[in-house]
C-alpha cells in the first residue's frame, strides 16, 4: 500500500501542481509531449476509425469514440504512475499484435460472404455492439499506452506533467480518428486501406519487443501512412471516373 502511495502521490499534490501551471518551462514541455503523442498515435486514430465502422449510425460512432476518451484518460493516469515498470509489460504487445492480426482477418473474410446472408456482427463477452467497439476501443489503448508513456517519460520525469501532455495528445487523435471516420464514410476504399495498415501496424509493434528490437521510425511509418492515402484515393477517383465514363457515352 505504502508502495502505491509513493507511486502516485505526486498526482494529489497541489504544490507540484501549482509550480507546474506557473512555470513556462513546463508548458513547452507538456506542448511538446502532446505533440509526440499525436505522432506516436497515428496507428491508434487508424485502428479506432476502422472499429467504429461496426456500428451503423455516425452518432453512435462518436460516442464510443467519446466514451473511449474517458477510458483512456483513466488508463493513462494509471500507467504513469507505474510507468517505469512497463518495460516488463513487453507481452501486451505481442498480444495486441496479435488481435490486430485478427481484426485484419476478421474484416477481410467477412468481405468474401456473399451479401445475400450477413453475419451477424460478433460481440465482446456478449455486449450489446455499441459497447463490445468501446470495449475493442480500450484494449487498443491499452497497447498503444506503452509506447507513448516511456517515450514521454524520458523526456519529462514529472509524472504530472506527462499526464497533462497525454491528455492533450489524446483529446487531438481522437479527434483525427473522427476525421478519418467521416472520410471513411464519402470514400469506401479508406476502409480497405485502414485495415491493410492495421497489418503493417500489428507488424511494426510485433518487432518492437524486446527480443527482436527493431523500432520503426515514426518519420517512416508517417511516409507509408501517407503514401497508403494517397494511393487508395487515386484508386477512388479512377474507380468514379470509370462509373460515370459510360454515362456520358450514352448521353453522347
Amino acid at each position: 500500500m505504502h508502495f502505491i502511495e509513493q507511486l502516485y502521490a505526486p498526482f494529489f499534490s497541489l504544490e507540484n501542481w501549482r509550480q507546474i501551471i506557473a512555470t513556462p518551462d513546463d508548458w513547452i514541455i507538456i506542448l511538446s509531449l502532446a505533440l509526440i503523442e499525436c505522432l506516436l498515435s497515428v496507428d491508434n486514430a487508424v485502428v479506432l476509425a476502422a472499429q467504429t465502422q461496426s456500428l451503423d449510425s455516425v452518432k453512435d460512432q462518436e460516442k464510443s469514440l467519446f466514451y473511449g476518451l474517458w477510458g483512456a484518460y483513466i488508463f493513462r493516469f494509471i500507467v504513469i504512475g507505474i510507468g517505469t515498470y512497463l518495460i516488463g509489460f513487453w507481452e501486451i504487445k505481442i498480444l495486441g499484435a496479435g488481435y490486430l492480426i485478427y481484426l485484419v482477418y476478421q474484416f477481410f473474410t467477412k468481405r468474401q460472404q456473399t451479401t445475400a446472408k450477413p453475419k451477424k456482427q460478433r460481440r465482446f463477452l456478449g455486449m450489446s455492439q455499441f459497447w463490445s467497439v468501446v470495449v475493442q476501443i480500450e484494449l487498443m489503448d491499452i497497447v498503444f499506452s506503452i509506447d507513448s508513456v516511456l517515450a514521454s517519460l524520458a523526456i519529462s520525469k514529472n509524472p504530472v506533467i506527462v499526464l497533462i501532455g497525454g491528455m492533450i495528445g489524446i483529446a487531438a487523435m481522437r479527434g483525427i480518428a473522427e476525421i478519418i471516420m467521416r472520410l471513411m464514410k464519402k470514400i469506401p476504399e479508406l476502409e480497405t486501406m485502414a485495415y491493410c495498415l492495421i497489418a503493417v501496424i500489428a507488424l511494426k509493434l510485433f518487432l518492437s519487443i524486446p527480443a527482436i528490437d527493431i523500432e520503426v521510425p515514426a518519420v517512416a511509418f508517417g511516409l507509408i501512412v501517407l503514401g497508403a492515402v494517397v494511393v487508395t484515393l487515386i484508386i477512388h477517383f479512377v474507380r468514379q471516373s470509370r462509373k460515370t465514363a459510360p454515362d456520358k457515352n450514352q448521353k453522347g
